[in-house]
């Protein structure tokens, strides 16, 4: 220790650095991008990664969109401790072993924001507060308001990371997509069918799996879009039962409260188990996560804070929420699918999955920021919504050539089950939720 220099800080990485799935870089030359905090050298950064870095007392810390990574900064009479992890349960289980649990609470741990670098400096007490740097700033309304054009790029972003993803896993692997037949598993679905036989690869590793528990109305809705399409072989049923559906479980998997996320990861647990069951050996996982967040499609109604303008006013509000430095923004959950995509990453992790959801990649990202919402709204709330159907309708027709069906928004958890019977096994109010997550730690 320098003897001019009271503290020894100390920084524990829990993060499996087996889960980066870089592309154009090795996982040391990406860190350094972090460690460097250019944003630019970060954003340049292809892949998914949950990435820390350290010179000295200086840590700088970033994530891709669907990399939930969190930190605890713990007291020591030595000095500081930095524990990184991807879930609140890995963080209290690293400071039970070091003899620090009784500083823990949830909401004393923090998050990383997607799309930004964190700094830390650790030089004791008081802590410093973090800084903040978007790495990350799609430009908005930069295409034509024509749709056909804003559907061939869209759709075209899309093709492009599957076909990135498809060539850096095993080709001998199996791929499953967790299918409704809604717009966002559908396009994800036929995107990957098009784009495995445009590469020379077999189709025949695909399979569409739908979660069944025998009364909702997905099981039905996917059976037609694949039909039509003469696709039905690729269809396969996972069923489940109601009485399988465990609150307690998906608030401990999700380590969250909101109840259509805590809803959704009930249902992911319950597909990725099924899958699981039927083949201990599978692997890979596809998803539409974030296909809602980029076209603005969630029902504005339900939520009294959001107007339409607010909707399209903002970058990027339903992936980061109201933003980093506002009143609003968590600290300890982040904002936007940056917080809700541990509904869909979680589960997966819980039955082994390697989950991708290519909806969520930048590139993808920025093509959706770049439609002029505005000009082709006008402010009107039902052509809002009408908008992503024809979005995807087009972009797919133009990058596959085939005619995708197009069905009625409807979230995971009320496709896969009943209103009825979701509501006799979990709760629709968040104080319940909230009290359950917190007896976690009591």
């Amino acid at each position: 220790m320098n003897p001019t220099d009271p503290y020894v800080e100390r920084v524990v990485d829990l993060l499996d650095p087996a889960l980066n799935r870089l592309h154009n870089l090795t996982v040391e030359e990406a860190r350094a991008r972090v460690l460097s905090g250019n944003p630019a050298s970060v954003h340049a950064i292809d892949g998914s990664f949950a990435l820390l870095a350290r010179d000295g007392k200086t840590i700088r810390m970033a994530r891709s969109l669907d990399r939930p990574m969190r930190y605890f900064l713990a007291k020591r009479a030595e000095g500081p401790a930095l524990i990184v992890a991807d879930r609140m349960d890995t963080l209290h289980a690293q400071l039970e072993r070091e003899g620090l649990a009784d500083q823990f609470h949830p909401s004393y741990t923090r998050m990383v924001p997607a799309h930004h670098v964190v700094e830390i400096q650790l030089v004791g007490c008081p802590d410093p507060d973090p800084v903040y740097t978007r790495f990350f700033t799609p430009e908005r309304n930069s295409l034509p308001p024509d749709l056909d054009e804003i559907g061939r790029q869209y759709i075209g972003a899309l093709a492009r990371e599957i076909a990135t993803w498809l060539q850096s896993v095993d080709a001998r692997e199996p791929i499953g997509v967790a299918f409704s037949g809604g717009i966002d598993s559908g396009s994800v679905f036929l995107v990957t069918y098009h784009v495995l036989r445009s590469l020379g690869m077999s189709p025949a590793r695909l399979k569409a799996f739908t979660l069944d528990f025998g009364d909702g109305p997905d099981a039905r809705q996917a059976r037609d879009f694949l039909d039509s399409l003469g696709l039905g072989l690729f269809l396969e049923s996972i069923p489940a039962r109601p009485e399988d559906i465990d609150l307690i479980e998906a608030i401990r998997t999700v380590e969250d409260y909101k109840p259509l996320d805590v809803e959704c990861a009930a249902m992911g647990l319950a597909l990725c188990k099924g899958i699981r069951k039927r083949y201990p050996d599978w692997h890979l996982l596809l998803d539409g996560d974030g296909g809602d967040e980029n076209l603005k499609d969630y029902p504005i109604e339900e939520n009294p804070e959001l107007t339409i303008r607010s909707v399209v006013h903002n970058l990027m509000l339903y992936h980061e929420g109201w933003g980093v430095g506002r009143i609003k923004h968590s600290l300890t959950y982040s904002g936007g699918l940056s917080r809700g995509y541990v509904r869909t990453y979680a589960p997966a992790r819980r039955h082994g999955f390697d989950s991708f959801s290519p909806y969520l990649r930048p590139s993808v990202i920025a093509v959706s920021e770049g439609i002029p919402f505005i000009e082709l709204t006008r402010y009107d709330v039902p052509t809002l919504y009408s908008l992503k159907g024809e979005i995807v309708r087009r972009g797919v027709k133009a990058v596959t050539g085939l005619d995708m069906p197009i069905f009625g928004k409807r979230r995971f958890q009320h496709g896969a089950v009943s209103q009825e019977t979701l509501r006799r096994h979990l709760p629709s109010q968040e104080a319940a939720y909230r009290r359950q997550f917190l007896s976690l730690y009591a």
